[in-house]
Formats: C-alpha cells, structure tokens, sequence
C-alpha cells in the first residue's frame, strides 16, 4: 500500500528536480483495503485510457508539454476519496497513453470490456477517463457500440494532475456521480468537464486550451453540475437515427482518411490515400462540403475504380452537408472526425449504399 504522502512526495521532487518523476519500475496501487464495500451504494467501474487527468508535468504551473497518461487509474481513485461517498469504485487500465495515440484495436477492446461490464447486474454505470484531444471520437465510438440504458461518461482534464489548480479530480467526482444517478439513464453515452454534460454523438472540442472546451453549438449542453450534483435540462433522449453496431466480435476496423480541403488542394490526393491501403476517405470540405472541380473529378474516378466510400463533411465548426448525388454521402450534421468513425463502422458492418446514405445524411 502507498500512501498519498508517497504521492504527495513524487510531486514534490517532480516540482524541485524540474523533470517529471517516473513512477517506480512494476508499481501498482491497489484500491485501499480500509474502503469497505457499501451495499447501500450504487457500483461504478473506472475505465482508464490515459491522457491528461493522468498527465504529469514537471512544475505546478505547466500546462502544455507535459507528459499524458502517465498516472494508474488507482492513483486517480485514491486521490479523490469523496469518490467513496458516492458509489462502490473500481479501476480497470485499459491503457495509458496520451488520446492521439488511441487505435481502433484500444477503442475495440474497451468497447467490449464496457459492454461486458455494463451486462453485469452489479454494475450500475461506467466512467471512462480519457485525453481531451481526441475524446470526442472514442466517445462516439462508444456511443455506436454499447447497447445499455446505464450510464457511460467519458471524463478528461484540460490540466495535468499537477497543475497547480488540476481539473481532473473534480471532473472525475462529477462523472462519477453522473454515472451513478438513476436519471442518468436513457441518455447515450455521455461527456463531462468543466461542470457540464454532453451527449458525445455531437459535442466536440472547441479550444485547444480553455477548460470550457468542450460543446456542441447548435444542440447544445444536457445539463450542468450544481455542487457535484446533475441537474438535466431534458428528459432522456438520443439523437435522431443514431444506428448500433455490434463489434463484440470484431479485432480491427477498416482504414479510412480524412483529406482536408483548402483552395488549390493537391486532386491526387485520394489516389494516394486509396492505393496506401484506404476502404473509405471523409472529405472535409469548404463551406458546406466543397472540393475543387479537379479534385471532384478524381473523388469520382476512385469511386467507380475502387468502389471506395466518400463521405463529404465540412471543416467549419457547424453545419449539414447535403446529399452528394452518386458520387460520396452528405455527412449530415457530422464533423470529419465523427464521419470517419461511422464510415469506419459502416463498411466493418458490411453497409450496402442506400443504408449508408440514410445514416451519414440523417434521413431516418
């Protein structure tokens, strides 16, 4: 057993020696002992990805260019003991590492130990901590995967565990909390920092700083936490149309790249992307999903060569990009980053093209 003055005394050094400190070779901490389960509480499992509520920076007052995912799921429990007044926790380290380097195998694995998780009568709800920079696409991942009315809430932090005034700690309270209430039910997967809640099947991240980041614009926020307590705007609701997919079975996810759109675009692109092993390309087009006229011309030469999938999305903030004709799907309401997700999803699931063109362009 480590104590938190163990803890407490690897900051210090961390902060003194200007470095950060690695955690001893073959170091676990264990869920304390003196944490006696309580019957009277609802049970809640902590899924751990990494990222920067387990980050570690080499002074309190560092905030970029810290090292992500450098932290246990136990020492993130154990350094939140109100954690214990809400429900009965439990840590699983899924993996460790900072969000962009998430793969479709660690989303594939965690898809289906939470479903597991979530099948048990035991469990009442699930959190998964997560770095922010690409937490939008794992939670929807999630969101399409999981069948399960209880809760499942991905939580980040915009500061390392370090950091002086930390994010992380509270917005694990709230997440779990959040995850434990009975009214948390019914919602699809969930995403919570800064005080608020939001569906992950729109929210996206709108600052690479700020701590009020994430949002989604035109659908807005869920709800909001009053002294770590959810207060809904909303009855339960799901977004329109949103399709399940069953990957219990499934090792891998087929390739798809996003291409970014700007004026005098390089049209050679897909070809390149398509001939290094891509089965669906997301365009993220200007405006509401436009591409130069020499680029469209090889969008459709790929498609009638290869057969590849072409989702036009759009690389503003907002939007729906409409019905493409024959060649490619309107994204709908999607950003390029959700699109390659359910594109990717869609042709793991053997989607034939009128049931892709009715889920990208919410045709439901």
């Amino acid at each position: 057993m480590v104590s938190l003055k163990f803890l407490a005394l690897i900051s210090a050094i961390s902060v003194a020696s200007g470095s950060p400190v690695p955690l001893p070779a073959g170091f676990h901490l264990s869920v304390r002992e003196d944490r006696p389960y309580n019957a009277s509480l609802p049970n809640v499992t902590i899924f751990a990805t990494g990222g920067t509520i387990a980050g570690s920076a080499s002074s309190s007052d560092q905030t970029t260019g810290y090292r992500a995912g450098a932290l246990g799921v136990d020492i993130l429990i154990d350094a939140v003991p109100q954690l214990w007044n809400v429900s009965n926790v439990r840590g699983v380290q899924v993996a460790n590492v900072g969000s962009p380097s998430i793969t479709p195998e660690i989303l594939l694995n965690l898809t289906q130990q939470v479903q597991q998780e979530l099948d048990s009568p035991y469990c009442q709800g699930v959190v998964i901590t997560h770095g922010t920079d690409t937490l939008e696409e794992s939670s929807f991942f999630v969101d399409l995967t999981i069948r399960s009315e209880k809760p499942v809430v991905f939580v980040g932090a915009m500061r390392p565990a370090t950091a002086i005034s930390a994010d992380g700690p509270i917005n694990l309270l709230e997440a779990v909390t959040l995850a434990a209430d009975p009214d948390a039910r019914g919602r699809g997967t969930m995403i919570v920092l800064n005080d608020r809640i939001s569906n992950a099947f729109f929210t996206t991240k709108s600052n690479a700083n700020s701590l009020d980041t994430f949002r989604a614009a035109e659908q807005g926020f869920l709800g909001f936490f009053i002294n770590i307590k959810p207060k809904f705007y909303f009855a339960p609701a799901l977004p329109r149309g949103k399709p399940y997919f069953d990957v219990m079975n499934a090792t891998t996810l087929p390739q798809v790249d996003i291409l970014f759109g700007h004026q005098a675009l390089n049209p050679t692109l897909p070809s390149a992307a398509v001939e290094s092993g891509a089965k669906g390309l997301v365009l993220a087009g200007m405006g509401a999903g436009g591409w130069t006229s020499p680029g469209g011309r090889v969008i459709q030469q790929v498609v009638e060569d290869n057969g590849t999938a072409v989702v036009y999305s759009r690389r503003s903030m907002d939007g729906y990009v409409a019905p493409r004709g024959s060649v490619g799907y309107g994204g709908g309401f999607l950003n390029p980053q959700k699109a390659r997700i359910m594109l990717q999803l869609a042709l793991y699931a053997g989607y034939e093209n009128a049931q892709m063109r009715t889920m990208f362009e919410f045709d439901a």
